[in-house]
């Protein structure tokens, strides 16, 4: 394979909703550039691109897929993405990775709900892109009502490039208004043939040109002078606008085709290598001290794993953009994340599952390692003297979270390995080890998500596994002061056990100072501070511990003995056996035995002194409350405030943007349980949302009794 300089590529990745033929373009760009023979179809599980078993069987992408082609003497690296929201991480890495977004709208539906999710993933990272109208050979196409639906949904900066000539089941024919000219296709599509436009469509196609020419014209200052000077631009001069556009988002280019029929591959190719941003007309990446990273292609070679994945007889592949420099066979590299010496052994680069072997990639150019010993996705990889580290892909927080447990206890390590694989290969699925709630914890984009993630479990990993309901990992506190004391006292033979600790408790809240006198029924107790302790809890919130002994009741050197013994029930609340948290404590009082007292003994009398305390000083369950915010199409907008008022969500406020409503809200996350489930049923898939950890709060009294009452059945069970 031909070795390609930096100017000679691009780098593009086809998004749009599952079903509308981002696989079949991506199948067709390959052909014509003649890097496969013949073209796959989904129904045949024979394409470049969805070559894995779960993909085959479902019909859809579930990974995103790296490609590349060669047309015109330059090369197109291509990553071709899942439709479905469940597996944005993909989406999100490609983007990471390209120059230019390829949005591929299904003339038969317009714009979908992935349609719209793509177009917000891209431009939330402000990518340029171009809009591509698929399926045009269909019986119910209608290009103009997906024009209208384009402009009301996603953008009013859209300028056809393109428009069908004869669209529906006998469609061969484009018209073509950058060029002026009618591009007519034979059976098997490929090639155009390029001829005057018919007398008919002329007075149409005059009006786009110079809608063309206007927007073009727009991207500039010096091409406004000269369209006001001449009153028209070249079409050199529209091409170079036409770049500008993209690269600034004020112009969206549409253009039109029939993937399935090769129609409009090979101008939406031409296009693509002519008119495209590269790496060098993108703002320039920065590493994570804030310094530039120019694409120098004579520069320090640095490259950026955007992506990993394991393949079976091969083991884990690691693709990469070239960000600078150029990468070699046999380089040693230096990986910045953790200090590992890598040495580059093998180059590839990859359409789909088939691999060439290369000597060398340059700058802006997309490859696969194999065999490397410590590097993963989100890594960067140096010559040895560079510093460089990238942030890396800002992936979604996850929406969805289920527990999960081996059918057979001898596969428990098995099952940790295979979620670890699994993490690697899709990061949004975060795999949770919680001490606390004795479970497995699976974090992911939704229900669907984790399905495919039990499938992989099943077939591919052979771990029979159950999704159980996930606990919630609730705290403990009290809310109003107690006082206590416990005495340990044991006498068996020889040395015995004696420790008595006085303790009193309150809730501690930020700021307020500690207690010097508090009273009990009849009985004043002053305290007189020594010292304290403030300790940050693993698990949020605080315990201060103060020493208030006076006159040697208890030594010194029982004081830690006695915290120990509090941190141990602080691990284990009364009412449900979460972590309590936010809890002052005095030590004020307490007695010692010459010969009997030890550290076990205080240790025990401090665990149980602050256990009574902690029962009568009225304890409160806290529960998780995230802020959930919520983009939703304004007339469902009333259908979800109801949905979360009734999962006891608070809504703080809404506001308008990109042609959405905005729901802003703090749910408990008890209530969270399946609800991207729900909010696809009640919108019609149509609203996304996001959701983040917020505070822990006190659950209503109803609400905890029945919280106290399902713990105590379980623990019965137990």
């Amino acid at each position: 394979m031909k070795t390609y300089q930096t100017d000679q590529m691009k780098n593009i990745v086809l998004l749009g909703n599952s079903g509308s033929g981002k696989t079949i373009l991506g199948e067709a760009m390959l052909f014509n550039g003649g890097v496969i023979e013949r073209r796959g179809t989904i129904e045949g599980q024979n394409t470049v691109s969805d070559y894995r078993p779960i993909e085959q069987e479902n019909g859809n992408s579930i990974f995103s897929t790296v490609l590349y082609t060669e047309y015109l003497n330059k090369k197109i690296n291509i990553l071709d993405t899942p439709g479905l929201d469940d597996f944005s991480g993909g989406v999100v890495s490609s983007l990471y990775a390209s120059d230019l977004a390829v949005l591929i709208i299904n003339v038969q539906n317009g714009v979908e709900v992935g349609t719209e999710i793509h177009f917000r993933h891209a431009e939330n990272v402000n990518k340029p892109m171009i809009m591509v109208i698929n399926g045009l050979d269909h019986e119910k196409a209608n290009f103009e009502k997906s024009v209208e639906m384009m402009k009301e949904r996603l953008s009013n900066d859209l300028v056809l490039v393109q428009y069908p000539l004869n669209e529906g089941a006998g469609f061969n024919a484009v018209i073509d208004v950058l060029r002026m000219k009618m591009l007519r296709y034979g059976k098997d599509g490929g090639k155009a043939e390029i001829t005057d436009i018919p007398a008919e469509q002329s007075d149409r196609a005059a009006e786009l040109h110079n809608a063309l020419v206007e927007k073009a014209a727009e991207s500039d200052e010096a091409l406004m002078e000269l369209f006001f000077a001449n009153d028209t631009l070249t079409e050199q001069e529209i091409r170079k606008g036409i770049t500008k556009g993209i690269i600034s988002r004020g112009m969206l280019p549409v253009f039109c085709i029939s993937a399935k029929n090769n129609i409009g591959i090979d101008s939406l190719m031409e296009f693509i290598v002519s008119e495209a941003p590269s790496i060098t007309d993108m703002p320039v990446q920065k590493n994570r001290k804030g310094h530039e990273v120019k694409p120098n292609p004579t520069g320090p070679a640095s490259v950026f794993v955007f992506k990993s994945s394991i393949e079976e007889h091969i083991g884990e592949i690691n693709y990469f953009r070239v960000f600078s420099g150029r990468i070699t066979e046999n380089l040693d590299v230096v990986n910045t994340n953790n200090g590992t010496k890598e040495r580059l052994s093998q180059l590839y680069v990859c359409a789909g599952k088939n691999r060439t072997k290369v000597p060398e990639l340059h700058t802006g150019d997309i490859g696969a390692f194999v065999k490397l010993k410590n590097t993963k996705m989100g890594h960067t990889l140096n010559v040895p003297g560079n510093d460089w580290t990238y942030p890396g892909v800002a992936f979604p927080e996850p929406k969805y979270r289920t527990a999960i447990k081996a059918q057979s206890e001898s596969d428990d390590e098995k099952l940790g390995e295979a979620l670890n694989k699994i993490h690697l290969e899709d990061p949004t699925i975060i795999i949770e080890y919680s001490k606390e709630l004795k479970q497995i914890i699976v974090h992911g984009q939704g229900e669907y998500h984790l399905n495919i993630m039990k499938w992989h479990l099943d077939n591919i990993y052979r771990i029979p596994t159950n999704y159980i309901s996930p606990k919630i990992p609730y705290r403990e506190t009290i809310t109003k002061a107690a006082q206590a004391d416990y005495r340990h006292k044991k006498q068996s033979g020889g040395a015995g056990q004696f420790g008595e600790v006085h303790l009193i408790i309150e809730p501690y809240v930020e700021g307020i100072p500690e207690l010097t006198m508090q009273k009990f029924g009849s009985k004043e107790i002053k305290l007189s501070v020594r010292n304290k302790e403030e300790i940050e809890l693993d698990w949020g919130g605080k315990l201060i511990y103060v020493n208030c002994i006076v006159g040697g009741s208890i030594d010194a050197r029982f004081m830690p003995a006695i915290l120990k013994g509090i941190m141990e029930k602080m691990e284990v609340g009364p009412l449900t056996g979460s972590y309590a948290r936010d809890i002052r404590v005095y030590v004020y009082d307490g007695k010692m035995h010459p010969v009997d007292s030890n550290e076990i003994s205080f240790r025990l009398a401090g665990r149980n002194a602050f256990s009574i305390a902690f029962k009568n000083a009225a304890p409160k369950i806290l529960e998780p409350i995230y802020d959930v915010e919520i983009m939703v199409p304004s007339d469902r907008m009333g259908d979800v405030i109801s949905d979360l008022q009734g999962r006891r969500g608070m809504v703080l406020g809404m506001n308008s943007e990109k042609r959405f409503e905005v729901i802003k809200a703090r749910v408990p996350l008890a209530e969270m349980n399946k609800y991207s489930t729900a909010l696809s049923s009640i919108t019609g898939g149509r609203a996304i949302y996001t959701m983040k950890f917020a505070e822990y709060s006190q659950v209503p009294g109803d609400v905890q009794d029945a919280v106290i009452k399902t713990y105590s059945e379980e623990e019965e069970e137990e």
